[in-house]
């Protein structure tokens, strides 16, 4: 007969415990969600500014953290051109649109190329992570950069990440690196909230809806990952336009039917959290 395995003691258990390191949250935030895709050029800072904007516009106090270091869009899409003040310990976030924004492009020289190596990557995410005044958010977006590499591992590894999102277009080539990332955040533990098709179609001046990346694969990425599809976003030259001059379409154009998208989405977030 098999001996039986003894029961474990209370102490075991809690030393078990204590050797799986505890995520911590963003300190000032109570909700952290990563807008991420693994793929370059899909949309995800524009989805992140426009979304934090949407949770704002319904009531929510947000943060938009942009990790993109190699890559900072959010100070051109927000129109911000001033630094971050600092005490000499913590930096304090620069309020835009009333959303409390953080980035490396605060920082920086707009055209100054960032030639870092993989631990000043890191370094930098844990400065904006633990020492931004971050003050009394409901949600922090983070604009997770293309890739799955050290600010992905740094964010799922040592932050208490509550959801990502999924950005994609519909082409097979974006949803190769798409896969990839579906695939490490459900290693790395982190619940991803579904997917998103952006530039999903264009609407041409006949009414014609044309579907310029494809069709459909979006979706069915989703089903076969067995993930939520939370929908598509059609291109709207209005929304680059408006993009390009600091003042995304939520805060530009909270009527047309992108912003109502967005507001849509964060309701559905905002429902699920609070």
């Amino acid at each position: 007969m098999p001996k039986e395995k003894p029961e474990l003691s209370d102490a075991m258990r809690e030393k078990l415990r204590r050797k799986t390191p505890e995520k911590n949250p963003i300190n000032g935030t109570k909700f952290t969600i990563a807008i991420s895709s693994a793929k370059g050029g899909v949309g995800k800072s524009t989805f992140a500014t426009n979304l934090a904007l949407a949770l704002k516009k319904i009531g929510c106090k947000v943060g938009l953290l942009d990790a993109d270091i190699y890559g900072p869009s959010i100070p051109k899409m927000l129109g911000i051109n001033e630094k971050p003040k600092s005490d000499g310990q913590k930096l304090e976030p620069i309020v835009k649109y009333d959303i409390q924004c953080m980035s490396i492009g605060f920082l920086t020289d707009e055209q100054t190329p960032m030639i870092w190596r993989g631990p000043m990557v890191t370094s930098a995410i844990k400065t904006f992570t633990q020492k931004v005044n971050w003050k009394d958010l409901d949600f922090i977006i983070v604009d997770m950069p293309p890739g799955t590499g050290d600010t992905q591992l740094t964010f799922s590894q040592d932050i208490k990440m509550d959801g990502a999102i999924i950005i994609s277009t519909p082409q097979e080539i974006a949803l190769l690196d798409v896969k990839r990332g579906i695939k490490m955040f459900d290693k790395l533990g982190v619940k991803i909230l579904g997917l998103i098709d952006n530039m999903s179609s264009f609407t041409g001046e006949d009414g014609k809806k044309y579907a310029i990346f494809g069709e459909g694969g979006v979706k069915r990425t989703a089903e076969e990952f067995n993930k939520e599809f939370l929908g598509e976003i059609p291109i709207d030259p209005e929304v680059g336009k408006l993009g390009d001059q600091g003042e995304p379409i939520v805060e530009g154009n909270p009527e047309n039917k992108i912003s109502q998208i967005y507001i849509n989405l964060a309701q559905k977030i905002k429902s699920n959290y609070l």
